[in-house]
């Protein structure tokens, strides 16, 4: 090995090693991402379901506990037509917010559904 090769190995040992750990890290980022995304659609549509049967107070505290941290939801009602949007932004550092809806339509007897509290 020359004197002026001394060393080269290890800088492309430290190269490879960073781009490696920049291809864990965007992984790990778009598998949170992806389940950012199920609890959302999840937590949407148990929203939907029990404000269609009139469970409200039911409904804030399932949406709550299915929804990532953070979350927010939005509930309109259109006639019998419930829609609901659950929104969060798992990952912090980037502007990148998940969504998931749910349309549900009013259960025949149930009351009306309301916003709950956030």
């Amino acid at each position: 090995m020359r004197d002026t090769e001394r060393g080269a190995i290890t800088v492309e040992a430290a190269i490879a090693l960073s781009a490696l750990t920049l291809v864990v890290l965007a992984a790990l980022g778009s598998l949170g991402a992806v389940a950012a995304a199920v609890r959302c659609q999840d937590a949407a549509r148990e929203l939907a379901r029990l404000a269609a049967r009139g469970d409200v107070e039911r409904a804030h505290a399932v949406a709550t506990t299915a929804a990532p941290p953070g979350a927010e939801w939005q509930l309109s009602t259109t006639g019998d037509e419930i829609r609901v949007t659950v929104s969060a932004a798992p990952l912090p550092l980037l502007p990148l917010r998940i969504s998931g809806s749910a349309l549900a339509l009013r259960e025949p007897g149930a009351g009306t559904a309301e916003e709950p509290p956030p």
